[in-house]
């Protein structure tokens, strides 16, 4: 819209020639309102999109997921939940020892097709609370005069035991007792069996040689990876281990 001084030169002689002239006066005021009012309009519709152009819609920026922070392992050992008394079932005839239901369930049944093969699998630990796993851990240390890390090399220290989860067990063999928690227990009919079978009940060794927590070859130790829940438990702890 043009400035009200640029009106047309003869209209502002026109204004004040005839200022006398009350009909000439309303004419030149209509005039005025006319070239505002003819303004405004003319605003309006230059800036009014067009009617095929939308608005463009602004979504929020989208969340960014945290990447999860590494977790601590002590001495190779990463930590691990201790699984609700609910969950468990008992996997000998005492019930002394028990398994989360899942597992049970798989360990009673691989024991069974075992011992057709005439293998006896003999159940020797199954879920620890920390409670027990901090008495396994510390007053062995002790009895034995260990070091703290040499400790480590064979047992969990509480709160950092695969047995907590109520997945893990170790197995000995039933006709070899003397190859119990023994790297011995390699050589005997119940390992070559479990090396052979065990993946079928979805079993499978925690701490092959040269594993990379850096945990003593343990034969005896196996663990149920056969649900998303156990499988989570296990790898994701293994996954953010290793971003240390």
């Amino acid at each position: 819209m043009k400035p009200i001084d640029d009106i047309p030169e003869a209209l502002r002689d026109s204004q004040y020639r005839k200022t006398t002239n009350p009909n000439g006066l309303i004419t030149i005021a209509s005039g005025l309102l006319a070239l505002v009012g003819t303004g405004i309009i003319a605003i309006a519709v230059l800036n009014r999109p067009p009617a095929s152009v939308k608005k463009p819609v602004i979504n929020p920026s989208p969340l960014i997921k945290a990447t999860p922070s590494p977790i601590e392992n002590i001495l190779g050992h990463l930590p691990y939940q201790e699984a609700p008394e609910t969950e468990l079932a008992p996997i000998t005839g005492d019930g002394a020892m028990r398994l989360r239901k899942p597992a049970a369930k798989a360990f009673i049944q691989m024991q069974s097709d075992a011992r057709r093969s005439g293998v006896i699998l003999m159940p020797i630990s199954a879920f620890r609370s920390k409670a027990t796993q901090e008495k396994l851990f510390f007053e062995v240390k002790k009895q034995r005069n260990q070091q703290t890390r040499k400790r480590a090399e064979v047992s969990a220290p509480p709160g950092y035991s695969e047995h907590h989860t109520g997945y893990a067990i170790d197995i000995g063999d039933g006709r070899a007792p003397a190859t119990n928690l023994s790297s011995s227990f390699a050589n005997t009919a119940a390992f070559r069996w479990l090396q052979n079978n065990a993946a079928q009940y979805s079993f499978e060794l925690s701490f092959p040689e040269n594993n990379p927590q850096g945990i003593n070859y343990e034969p005896w130790h196996w663990r149920f990876v056969g649900d998303s829940h156990s499988l989570e438990t296990f790898y994701k702890a293994q996954q953010l281990g290793k971003q240390k």
